[in-house]
């Protein structure tokens, strides 16, 4: 998926030839999935391409600032931004997070971050990068995030499944509340991968789900994720 040097959603293009991560999976399912209600300012954290930040320009009338280390990618997402139906809305930042000063707080937070802490990165420097957390990990994350989060404010995740209790315990020590997790699985017969997860300040009884990808008789989108993401896909 998205291997191409541009990838079409209904709304908006992404052209993608000089960011390191492709647009994937994971981050359809985030952008999809966070709750953008009543927000009026958004910020997405490692943008690469753009594509968090362009989803949540399509469901909200938020102001948003995208955040991206490298400077290929901050460039391609600015210009995605540019070609986009709400070039006026977007602002990006090409630099570390952990150094990002905006003077303003956010309503949402939204990430699909560099989360692979351990394992062997890519021979690629970039896509290492993109994909390692050796220039931002979890912690350092939600430390930040933390602070530039309005009272009422969300902060959305992708991370791997094995990160859930780590997730738990940093939110704890940080006085963050998990409001909403869903267990991402490829399909009814295998283990969830990923981990979609909400946090906010203010605390509210956890929401958990377990979300299927694929079904596992046809190996088509599921049900659920196509009837999540059909404002974007062309063929949904």
């Amino acid at each position: 998926m998205g291997r191409n040097n541009f990838f079409q959603f209904k709304e908006f293009r992404v052209e993608q030839a000089r960011t390191a991560m492709k647009v994937g999976i994971d981050g359809v399912l985030l952008g999809a999935w966070a709750d953008l209600q009543a927000a009026c300012r958004v910020l997405d954290v490692g943008t690469g391409t753009g594509l968090l930040a362009l989803m949540a320009a399509q469901r909200s009338a938020a102001l948003i600032d995208a955040v991206e280390l490298d400077l290929d990618a901050a460039e391609e997402a600015r210009s995605n931004f540019q070609n986009s139906n709400w070039a006026s809305r977007f602002r990006v930042v090409a630099g570390a997070f952990q150094d990002f000063q905006p003077g303003v707080c956010y309503d949402h937070i939204i990430s699909n971050p560099p989360f692979f802490e351990n394992g062997q990165p890519s021979s690629n420097p970039l896509r290492a990068q993109a994909r390692h957390a050796g220039r931002l990990n979890l912690r350092e994350l939600l430390e930040r995030a933390s602070v530039l989060l309005a009272n009422k404010g969300k902060i959305s995740l992708i991370i791997p499944a094995e990160q859930e209790l780590r997730l738990l315990e940093l939110a704890k020590a940080l006085s963050l509340h998990v409001t909403r997790l869903v267990r991402v699985a490829p399909d009814e017969s295998k283990k969830a991968h990923r981990l979609l997860a909400e946090l906010a300040k203010e605390a509210c009884p956890l929401q958990e789900a377990v979300f299927f990808i694929r079904d596992k008789g046809t190996g088509l989108f599921s049900e659920s994720y196509r009837e999540l993401t059909r404002d974007f896909y062309l063929n949904l």
